[in-house]
């Protein structure tokens, strides 16, 4: 658990956490706060995808005119055909990047949607039991459907917070399950409804959606992936060789796969990756409710505000002797 420091002087470097549904506009937001705080910000991401290399459409990783010339740290930093990147890998590159950026007098503001990564960060990492090759190469033998199943059995509360494609935590915690006899949810004490503060120098800011809106919102966003690329993206990344399995479960590429191997049309591959982009908004719902429960977090309504809006709101509660127009 992450200590609480005293209060910081008013002109040091802060990190703010931009958090939110996928398709939000956490992006948008989270440049928007860069360009505009005193002394200007750098923007960490805390996507579990984005730091692939050449995994651009698919997981919806800014642009250089997204970007707006804020210089972005944690994207484009693992190889999607070699090893498996782990929250452990992200954590020691964020801190990096936080600390280099703080060390410039400037304000971190992480953003994305991977929210065990931003918990990491606030909390610190659960490490648990040593691993067992002999359970493990047992739980890998086994499909991911059969694995979804074993966990929603054993630990339905894990099952509900891990992505039902994140195979490799989901074997973790069958792992935990196997080697203790205790739910890993359990062991990793998560968070619940009991407010709480936030280290000394880290704001929360929260973007809400109404469900039926974020829906629409990710239509959009995966018709403009399909009409932008993301069949020839993957052609490109297959090209260069096999990739990995953790990097091949982000939504999008394992539907345009399907489709190459004519197990279902383009059309249906787009109609799938809509319905696991509403699924991994629905789970990041439960997670924003823990989020929540920190108290002087701001929350902005996405649908009453734009972004320059909540930029301001944002500045003039958490910066309110230095708020001005960058």
């Amino acid at each position: 658990m992450a200590t609480h420091e005293p209060t910081l002087p008013p002109d040091a470097p802060r990190t703010v956490l931009v958090l939110g549904p996928t398709a939000g506009g956490k992006t948008a937001l989270a440049v928007e706060l860069a360009r505009r705080l005193p002394g200007g910000g750098e923007c960490v991401s805390a996507d579990s995808m984005q730091v692939y290399r050449g995994m651009d459409i698919g997981t919806a990783k800014p642009t250089l005119e997204e970007r707006r010339g804020v210089p972005h740290h944690m994207i484009d930093v693992a190889d999607p055909h070699g090893g498996t990147f782990t929250v452990a890998d992200w954590i020691e590159g964020a801190h990096e990047a936080i600390a280099a950026i703080h060390a410039r007098g400037r304000h971190a503001v992480v953003v994305g949607g991977t929210n065990l990564y931003v918990k990491s960060l606030m909390d610190g990492m659960f490490e648990g039991p040593p691993g067992d090759p002999a359970i493990r190469a047992q739980l890998e033998a086994l499909s991911t459907e059969i694995l979804r199943g074993d966990l929603e059995h054993h630990d339905p509360i894990a099952a509900s917070r891990i992505h039902f494609n994140d195979r490799r935590r989901t074997i973790r915690a069958l792992e935990v399950w196997m080697l203790t006899g205790q739910r890993i949810s359990e062991l990793q004490q998560q968070w619940n409804d009991t407010p709480r503060e936030m280290p000394a120098g880290m704001h929360v800011v929260g973007l809400e959606w109404p469900v039926e809106q974020i829906n629409q919102r990710i239509n959009l966003r995966v018709r403009a992936m399909i009409e932008g690329g993301l069949e020839q993206e993957v052609m490109r990344l297959l090209a260069k060789g096999q990739i990995n399995r953790q990097a091949i479960e982000a939504v999008g590429y394992r539907e345009v796969l399907r489709a190459f191997a004519h197990e279902i049309s383009i059309a249906e591959a787009e109609e799938e990756i809509k319905v696991r982009t509403r699924q991994y908004a629905r789970q990041q719902r439960t997670w924003l409710r823990r989020f929540k429960a920190i108290r002087d977090a701001v929350w902005v309504d996405g649908p009453l505000r734009t972004t320059e809006e909540a930029a301001r709101e944002v500045i003039e509660k958490y910066f309110p002797a230095g708020a001005r127009e960058r």
